[in-house]
C-alpha cells in the first residue's frame, strides 16, 4: 500500500509538471522507454539495489541511460531524483501509475477489445466511436484476437468487461437448459 501511495504521489508531480508544458505525452514515451529497459535488464535493477555503489556511481549510471536516450532536461531530472531518494526500484509502479493519471487528465480511455478474428478498419472505427459517445473520452483501443470466442467481442475497460461473445451466451443458454 505503501509504494501504491509512493508511486502516485511522484505520478502526480511529474503529470502536474507536464500538464503545465504540454508535455504529458512526450513524458509517457520518455518513461516507457526507461520502463521497458529497466524490465529488460535485471544487471541495471541489480545495479541499483546493489549497496556496495555510492550514490555517485548509481547517478553516473542513470545519467549514461538518460544521454543514451535522449530523455527530456524535465524527465532526466526526475529519474536523478528517484536515485537520490533510493526509489529507483518503483520505476514501474510510477510508469503504470503515471499513465493513468495522464489517461485521466488528457479524457483517455484505453480499452482491450478482444475478438475471434481480427477487424477490419471500418469495424474498428464503429467499435471506437461507438465507445467514445458512450464515455464521452478519447479512446484508445488494444486489439486482441482470440479464437476461442468464436465470436463477437469482449470489451475491457478498466475493472469492467463488457461480454459478447459467442462463447459466453452459448454457455449461457447451456445454464439455462440445465437448470431446466
Amino acid at each position: 500500500m505503501i509504494n501504491n501511495a509512493l508511486a502516485k504521489r511522484y505520478a502526480k508531480a511529474l503529470v502536474q509538471l507536464g500538464s503545465e508544458g504540454g508535455l504529458i505525452d512526450l513524458f509517457r514515451n520518455e518513461l516507457a522507454i526507461i520502463d521497458r529497459i529497466f524490465s529488460g535488464n535485471c544487471e541495471l535493477r541489480a545495479a541499483f539495489a546493489d549497496p556496495s555503489l555510492t550514490l555517485v556511481q548509481k547517478k553516473a549510471i542513470m545519467q549514461q541511460l538518460i544521454d543514451k536516450t535522449a530523455c527530456s532536461e524535465l524527465v532526466g531530472n526526475f529519474l536523478l531524483l528517484l536515485v537520490d531518494k533510493n526509489r529507483v526500484a518503483f520505476l514501474g509502479q510510477i510508469v503504470q501509475t503515471y499513465e493513468k493519471l495522464a489517461d485521466e487528465f488528457s479524457g483517455v480511455i484505453r480499452p482491450v477489445i478482444t475478438t475471434a478474428f481480427a477487424l477490419d478498419e471500418s469495424q474498428l472505427v464503429a467499435i471506437q466511436s461507438a465507445l467514445e459517445k458512450k464515455s464521452g473520452k478519447k479512446v484508445v483501443p488494444k486489439m486482441i484476437v482470440d479464437p476461442t470466442l468464436l465470436g463477437g467481442v469482449v470489451t475491457q475497460i478498466g475493472d469492467t468487461a463488457y461480454d459478447n461473445s459467442v462463447k459466453t451466451q452459448l454457455k449461457q443458454i447451456k445454464d439455462i437448459l440445465q437448470k431446466g
